[in-house]
């Protein structure tokens, strides 16, 4: 009897076993089922919203569709550059060197659609001292009608090739003599600046049309304490002459008041030619660079003195991280055109990455002949941290 009882018990168990595995079974198979129509239903939407973007996207123009993606992150990209630098020297008492060119910062991004802003404060070397202060800080459009672009703050005025891009990123440790004699440190103003680019289907053409206040610091040009304003103005031509070569010729002018309250004018010709194969294009480059500068100054009534400087540079890439560059200078000064400043410079730069680059070599100067030159032997480190952007090409 009690073999029967608990004969019953394991088959009334087993049968009640059975039941429940198959209601979990269906249960599973039906959540199974819903979960696997929840995934399809979302990446059916997810596909519609991307059809959507993709068509919306396809309404808008490049630089547009550039600026909207800058927005994506609100917050600007920032980097800090630093250039030091040491050297030797047989002028002055003071022969041997150490010290930091510069520290730049660096600060851009998109505003929104329509506009994006650079800011560049900077520590400059002087004195074994670094002092503060703002390179650049502009506000530049991104979509005004018929090819117009227009910028507005502080910024490096557009004169002809080298007086564009920052010192470190120039592939000369020293500025030419001519560059410094006539603009000083950079020809940096405060105004705005319009740009046209010329609808020319045969080759590339700018126009640039700038007003300001007038630099603190040229030997050309000072703040006028009345209403005349500086103005500047430059010509771009651009061809792609093949697959692996490029020319640019520009024309500059600029006129202001100078610092006898007397009116100073400069004329430049800017000529750069680049060659990089498109093969063969991380191993050989080649770079020829040169400009001229015609000046007038203003010293008083019918009384003007007219001066005139030039540089060339030719940087050669001999390897994939390796370069080599010289360049020869002549300058007067902007009021004495009886001074003659010449110098001959070479650099054998080593570029790590685009973040990182050691360049030396020896510069002759003198303010005669080369019989009596000075010399000097230079060694610059640039290196960057951060997403720094890139410079004019």
């Amino acid at each position: 009897m009690k073999n029967n009882i608990l004969l019953f018990v394991c088959l009334l168990a087993g049968v009640m076993l059975a039941v429940c595995t198959e209601t979990a079974f269906a249960q599973q198979q039906d959540s199974t089922a819903a979960d696997s129509l929840l995934l399809e239903q979302i990446k059916q939407q997810m596909e519609e919203d991307q059809d959507k973007e993709d068509e919306e996207s396809a309404q808008v123009s490049p630089q547009t569709r550039t600026a909207r993606t800058g927005l994506a992150d609100l917050n600007p990209a920032i980097s800090a550059i630093a250039d030091f630098r040491s050297l030797y020297t047989t002028q002055g008492d003071r022969n041997i060197d150490a010290f930091v060119q510069g520290f730049e910062l660096s600060f851009f991004a998109a505003i929104d659609p329509y506009a994006r802003a650079e800011f560049y404060p900077v520590f400059e070397g002087e004195g074994g001292e670094l002092n503060p202060a703002v390179e650049e800080a502009f506000i530049e459009t991104l979509s005004l009608p018929l090819n117009l672009q227009l910028k507005a703050g502080k910024f490096r005025q557009s004169f002809g090739r080298i007086n564009l891009v920052h010192r470190h990123a120039l592939p000369v440790i020293d500025v030419p003599a001519a560059y410094e004699n006539f603009f000083g440190e950079a020809l940096i103003d405060q105004g705005f600046s319009l740009s046209w680019l010329i609808p020319n289907p045969a080759f590339y053409q700018e126009l640039i049309f700038e007003y300001t206040q007038g630099p603190g610091e040229s030997p050309l040009f000072a703040r006028s304490d009345g209403n005349q304003l500086m103005k500047l103005a430059h010509f771009k031509n651009f061809w792609s002459l093949s697959d692996n070569a490029t020319l640019e010729l520009g024309f500059s002018g600029a006129i202001g008041e100078n610092e006898l309250s007397e009116t100073s004018r400069i004329g430049g010709i800017d000529l750069t030619y680049k060659w990089k194969p498109r093969r063969r294009g991380t191993y050989k480059s080649f770079e020829w660079q040169t400009e001229f500068y015609f000046s007038e100054f203003e010293t008083g009534p019918d009384q003007d003195v007219d001066s005139w400087g030039m540089y060339s540079w030719m940087q050669y890439q001999v390897a994939q991280r390796w370069f080599l560059t010289g360049m020869y200078s002549y300058s007067n000064l902007p009021q004495n055109s009886d001074f003659e400043e010449q110098a001959i410079y070479a650099n054998v730069g080593w570029y790590a990455t685009e973040f990182q680059k050691l360049e030396f070599g020896p510069k002759l100067f003198t303010e005669g002949g080369f019989d009596e030159a000075e010399f000097a032997f230079r060694f610059r480190w640039v290196f960057v941290i951060g997403a720094h952007g890139a410079h004019e090409y």
